[in-house]
């Protein structure tokens, strides 16, 4: 069964480069990110961890916390830190699980259950291991994206979408296509014009089902 939106994500016990985690302990109150990997010293793969290890202050100022998966081992994960660090020019403080029996992979429904990992795999034998899965405090699925192996994550989307799902959730609205924080949002159509003026105050009403506001505060 595919992982869906607003599902609740799959806890699961694990080994990562840092110790073992169960996950819904791990993730706690906060939001997180899980980003997966086919495997570990790869070139796209290794500027993407090191995009996330420069963004370590954004995650923290969003109560984000973030975690990596690759079905490669604890020991070529702790050695492959080292090249994340290199390209990052920064610490790699976040854990990296390693599924090397793909139970995560599996269970997040990027491998098929039949899967396996043959002897002198290439990192095309796990490629639809390439996903971002954004997930609330509640434990459920907000967000996922997957990437072919030949296209580098764009982080600052990544950020957005994050902005953008908090926003939604604290405020109860909406946001148009592009949005960045502190542009106008949009008024879900489940409110009234006048429930629609008590919360938001003046409001642009663009098409009958189409109305924008900005946030108080």
């Amino acid at each position: 069964m595919a992982l869906r939106i607003n599902d609740t994500v799959p806890d699961f016990t694990a080994e990562t480069d840092q110790g073992t985690i169960k996950f819904h302990d791990f993730i706690g109150d906060n939001w997180a990110i899980l980003f997966s990997h086919p495997k570990d010293f790869t070139p796209v793969c290794t500027t993407e961890f090191g995009a996330v290890a420069r963004l370590a202050d954004e995650w923290k100022k969003r109560g984000t916390k973030v975690i990596g998966v690759s079905v490669d081992g604890v020991e070529d994960h702790k050695r492959w830190k080292g090249d994340i660090e290199k390209v990052a020019g920064t610490n790699a403080g976040f854990p990296i699980i390693a599924d090397e029996g793909l139970e995560v992979s599996k269970a997040f429904d990027m491998l098929p259950a039949e899967a396996y990992m043959p002897d002198g795999r290439t990192p095309n034998d796990s490629a639809t291991v390439r996903a971002v899965f954004i997930i609330g405090p509640d434990k459920k699925l907000k967000l996922s994206m997957t990437y072919p192996m030949n296209v580098g994550r764009n982080f600052a989307e990544v950020l957005r979408a994050l902005d953008g799902l908090q926003t939604a959730a604290k405020n109860g609205v909406a946001t148009p296509a592009d949005w960045q924080v502190g542009e106008d949002v949009v008024i879900p159509t489940a409110l009234n014009d006048a429930d629609a003026k008590d919360k938001f105050g003046e409001f642009k009403t663009v098409l009958p089902y189409l109305r924008m506001a900005k946030l108080k505060g």
